[in-house]
């Protein structure tokens, strides 16, 4: 990583975007909202060499969580971590990469039943080491704090 990059990343929000917040509230929702985008490079640098995106690393890691069992595209939407997301677009481009198969279900034709492959395993395998790199970003965070940060994660959302 370059040291201009490593530079801006322990700035302060302040000083990374050059402004000044009119309260703690303000400050705290760009602070997340720079950081998620921040976070979200930093994964597709690493999906990236491997010819994926975030949000088809996403659909892949739904359908490796199915347990081989074959999932709707309903199914998959409603557990993506981006909502906006094209689903089926996703699918297709993730089909032509032979990382999943469709199939017509047999019990609702209008359905179509997705299911990993093992090329599709076998390249989430492979980024499971490498998204460890992801995981290093909270090496400096105890585990409590980690737990602490979830939490009121999740409270915002509450």
């Amino acid at each position: 990583m370059s040291s201009v990059h490593k530079t801006i990343e322990c700035m302060k929000i302040e000083e990374a975007i050059q402004s000044k917040f009119a309260d703690t509230n303000q400050k705290a929702i760009v602070n997340l909202l720079y950081t998620a985008s921040w976070l979200s490079g930093r994964i597709s640098e690493v999906l990236k060499k491997q010819g994926i995106t975030h949000q088809q690393y996403n659909v892949l890691r739904i359908l490796r969580g199915s347990k081989g069992q074959p999932v709707s595209l309903k199914y998959i939407r409603e557990r993506m971590l981006d909502r906006m997301s094209d689903a089926s677009r996703i699918v297709d481009k993730l089909h032509n990469k032979q990382y999943l198969e469709r199939k017509q279900c047999p019990s609702d034709r209008r359905n179509v039943d997705i299911t990993i492959t093992n090329e599709g395993l076998n390249l989430l395998q492979k980024l499971d080491g490498t998204v460890e790199e992801i995981n290093d970003l909270f090496s400096s965070f105890t585990e409590e704090e980690v737990i602490d940060f979830n939490n009121f994660l999740d409270k915002l959302r509450h």
